[in-house]
């Protein structure tokens, strides 16, 4: 009588061919590297010629007295020293920038979230304002709308002669100390079309059957804007926050065209970067703008560190993993 023998089972392979079969893409990986490093030559040289080089030769020229002519003077801390003792327009900068930073980044942002959420629908043209609304910040810092919202804020232009037709005499607003530094802060502001998509992005992403449960159990338009989309938004607000700040930081065409190149009336358009571009280029003082430069580079690390520190007590993400 025959006997049916059963297959034996499978034999897994031992421990050497499996770590070996592991190796294998790992090896394949390591063998294209070399090819990686080629393609990334170029980035790497123009990285190193154009960023970091000039990032350290300006960190050393910050040490020195330097006019572009003769050769640099070593004096240590002597530029930071003056410009936190001895120079008033240099504080006078700082004030001006601070001012334009803290006014015009929060405005921008509520108008970008406003007009965001007005977008917010389906009516057909959407499309249309979406675009137009836009359209602003393709020009960025540019000369060109810079030069035209200098015409639109002097005196006798289409802003005071509306302004006089609602009772409010105005002088120019680019002539006067006291509304220079708004004329730039509105120009600013009118230019909110990137963080605009960027929040309309964030809106599309909300789940509509939060809103209609909230509706339901009687919240009210604040309420779910409050308790369901703010929070929904809030990572996307953290980013138009570090991004629009750092921006803020580094405005100089508005305060240069607008400001008449030398900050304007009395200094109010005074902004760091037009002083730095003062002191630099046109006092040939390039030791002292290098020391300037890296203060601003300081300032913005530790103005985005902080964001970034107290993101945890705000930010709300929807990975578990992404709060711890």
């Amino acid at each position: 009588m025959t006997t049916l023998r059963t297959p034996d089972p499978p034999v897994a392979p031992p421990e050497a061919a499996r770590v070996r079969r592991r190796d294998r893409p790992a090896g394949r990986r390591r063998k294209s590297q070399p090819e990686a490093f080629a393609f990334l030559t170029p980035w790497l040289l123009g990285a190193v010629a154009l960023t970091v080089g000039p990032m350290v030769v300006s960190l050393y020229l910050s040490f020195t007295d330097y006019d572009m002519f003769t050769s640099p003077k070593w004096v240590g801390f002597g530029n930071f020293a003056h410009m936190f003792t001895a120079d008033d327009r240099y504080l006078q900068s700082v004030k001006v920038t601070l001012i334009y930073v803290l006014v015009s980044v929060p405005l921008k942002l509520a108008v970008s979230l406003l007009v965001a959420m007005l977008l917010n629908t389906r009516r057909g043209a959407n499309g249309f304002y979406r675009a137009a609304f836009y359209a602003p910040s393709l020009l960025g810092a540019s000369v060109a709308a810079a030069l035209v919202w200098r015409a639109l804020f002097m005196g006798g232009g289409p802003v005071n002669e509306v302004l006089a037709f609602f009772g409010w005499h105005t002088p120019s607003w680019v002539d006067d100390p006291q509304f220079s530094l708004a004329s730039i802060v509105l120009l600013g502001v009118w230019q909110f079309g990137a963080p605009m998509v960027i929040f309309l992005a964030g809106l599309k992403q909300i789940p509509a059957e939060l809103h209609e449960a909230a509706a339901i159990d009687g919240a009210g338009a604040f309420r779910r804007f409050r308790h369901i989309t703010l929070p929904m938004l809030s990572p996307v607000i953290f980013f138009n926050l570090v991004m629009e700040a750092i921006h803020a930081f580094q405005a100089f065409t508005p305060a240069f065209v607008i400001g008449g190149g030398r900050g304007g009336p009395a200094d109010a358009d005074l902004f760091y970067t037009l002083y730095l571009f003062e002191v630099g280029f046109q006092d040939f003082k390039m030791g002292y703008a290098s020391a300037m430069a890296w203060v601003l580079l300081v300032v913005v690390a530790i103005v985005t560190a902080i964001v970034f520190r107290t993101a945890k007590l705000w930010v709300f993400y929807d990975d578990a993993e992404d709060k711890k």
